[in-house]
């Protein structure tokens, strides 16, 4: 969201709202206490987006700004090679994708607009949010999670393929930080009759402030229907975004006429005690403490709220523009990790993990295409049911066709649903065995070769694995107590990258906002890495990533070890350990 500048300026239940009135804007949202069931009113089955799949995007970007200079702000190297990321999902789901140039814009820079081709043409439901950031920092917050919340509603929308009352169409915008720029030239462009064609435009921006609340756009709007709708069905009593007023890219739809809304979390305005007080959080702190700055990294997501933010997405969509014909039981697929590295003669491992979206659990049968000459895709076990996961194994020989490919993984059961996992297949040259080398990385095949204390790698329901059913649970029982994991590795020598990551989830009951009681210290051999504390909670998990090229060559031992002391606990919860070379 742009910076405030000086100026003059639907559930079944609401059908019959939606029939009759015409389909008539930006902050973020914020730390729930727990995590609430599935609304009772789902809009024609409308899916469960994936969170995991929503955080492979904002870590995609924030290596993006990464790899350009730090940032992916509109017109730049990074800005571009957004574009081009999501243009590349797009198109291989079947969308119609354009990219208009905004040369009017400060930064010169390309919108990107995709339809879904199925629906009236003159019937359209838009879903927008800008794409770029600004030049101090990465942008995830601002705006990686509205962009990545709406790209991964494309591709379920583009997997279901349900059948369209409406045509959606999907917009990222450039130009949004400079003042909305991108967004007034695309309005700009439509002619008064295509104007007329968008029953309604619906913004995302901000959608996983840290410390946010739950915000829509012209909250009593008829438009505004079906996401108060599924917000209020947590019981989060959401409130009007008087914040990003003026502020994004709706404010270009509205002044041309176009009804609109759409959530957001809340940006630098401050937290007051009664949004603390229905929310969590913290009173009296911003909504997010890394707007425009460098810290607005995979760190500064709140998670359950981007999670109900991406949902809400979905429930629109299925309530404004989808029939009748979604299967009565369906399920999703997901990767995680969503891409890795192998070289020729060895191979790497990712968990396929599955949920039951709508109503009962069914066998899903697991397969892989896309795969180069030379390598090879296996599933351990070869079919699940809905809700279960499995290892995922990409062997390549000695003679496999190097190169990045895409493979898809389908799973079919009532439907074929998909996912994506890109693939690097390397020569090997130097030595180099490329591949992942964690074993059991997601803790789903016992203990081995795993060395934790007693009881850490378990499946208990009272700690939420990140993936599949088993993490590693250090601590978290509010008195004096050390737990240890750890697992020994050779990382080989000549390789071009070392890439060690792990998925990290804290909670606690200290109340402490200064001091660091309970601690997790991560180290590779005796050199520490990280230290997490108790002042390092968060609703869900975090990426973690470190860069192990120092140790090529080396057989070390990676090691987390949770210290708590002797009162009100801290859980220090690990999933999807991964160490990627090539």
């Amino acid at each position: 969201m742009r910076r405030r500048t000086p100026t003059t300026s639907l559930a079944l239940a609401l059908v019959a709202t939606l029939t009759t009135a015409s389909l008539a804007g930006t902050a973020s949202a914020a730390p729930a206490t727990a995590a609430a069931p599935a609304p009772a009113v789902a809009a024609l089955a409308a899916p469960d987006v994936s969170l995991s799949n929503i955080q492979a995007h904002l870590t995609q970007f924030n290596s993006i700004a990464t790899s350009n200079g730090g940032n992916r702000r509109s017109g730049s190297a990074g800005y571009t090679a957004s574009v081009n990321y999501v243009k590349g999902k797009l198109q291989a789901a079947g969308y119609t994708v354009t990219e208009q140039n905004c040369s009017t814009c400060t930064y010169p820079g390309n919108n990107l607009i995709a339809e879904w081709p199925q629906g009236p043409s003159d019937q359209v439901v838009m879903f927008g949010a800008h794409l770029d950031g600004v030049a101090a920092g990465p942008g995830i917050n601002d705006n990686a999670s509205g962009s990545s919340a709406l790209l991964e509603n494309a591709l379920v929308l583009a997997a279901q393929n349900p059948t369209m009352t409406k045509r959606v169409r999907f917009a990222w915008w450039n130009g949004e930080e400079q003042g909305l720029q991108g967004s007034k030239h695309y309005v700009n462009q439509l002619s008064s009759t295509q104007r007329g064609y968008i029953k309604g435009y619906y913004n995302f921006d901000m959608v996983g402030s840290p410390n946010g609340g739950y915000f829509i756009n012209r909250i009593t709007s008829a438009t505004a229907a079906p996401l108060k709708a599924y917000w209020d069905s947590f019981g989060i009593s959401p409130e009007e975004n008087t914040e990003g007023q003026g502020r994004s890219d709706d404010y270009s739809f509205a002044n041309a006429g176009i009804q609109t809304s759409g959530y957001a979390a809340g940006a630098s305005y401050t937290k007051s005690s009664a949004q603390a007080s229905k929310w969590g959080g913290t009173a009296g702190a911003a909504y997010d403490g890394c707007y425009h700055r460098s810290c607005d990294n995979t760190s500064n997501i709140n998670t359950t709220i981007l999670n109900r933010a991406a949902d809400g997405v979905a429930y629109a969509i299925w309530a404004l523009a989808v029939g009748g014909g979604t299967p009565s039981n369906d399920f999703s697929v997901s990767v995680s990790p969503t891409s890795g590295s192998v070289a020729r003669g060895g191979s790497t491992t990712a968990t396929v993990s599955t949920a039951t979206t709508a109503g009962s659990a069914q066998t899903v049968a697991l397969s892989a295409s896309g795969a180069p000459s030379g390598v090879s895709v296996s599933f351990s076990p070869s079919s699940v049911t809905s809700g279960g996961s499995a290892t995922m194994t990409v062997t390549a020989s000695s003679t496999a066709t190097t190169g990045t490919f895409t493979l898809t993984v389908t799973g079919t059961g009532s439907a074929t649903r998909t996912a994506s996992y890109t693939l690097t297949v390397t020569g090997g040259s130097g030595g180099c065995t490329g591949g992942q080398l964690i074993g059991n990385s997601s803790f789903e095949s016992g203990t081995t070769p795993w060395t934790a204390s007693s009881g850490v790698i378990t499946n208990s329901s009272s700690q939420a694995a990140r993936t599949g059913s088993y993490k590693a649970w250090m601590n978290g029982y509010g008195s004096s107590r050390t737990d240890t994991l750890s697992q020994s590795v050779t990382l080989p020598a000549g390789c071009s990258s070392y890439t060690f990551s792990f998925w990290l989830h804290i909670d606690t009951a200290e109340t402490t906002s200064s001091t660091a009681y309970d601690k997790l210290t991560v180290q590779v051999g005796s050199t520490t890495l990280a230290t997490y504390s108790n002042l390092n909670k968060a609703t869900g998990y975090t990426q973690r990533t470190f860069n192990l090229a120092a140790y090529a060559g080396q057989t070390v031992t990676l090691k987390w070890t949770g210290v708590e002391d002797s009162s009100l606990q801290t859980s220090f919860v690990v999933d999807d350990v991964t160490l990627q070379v090539g």
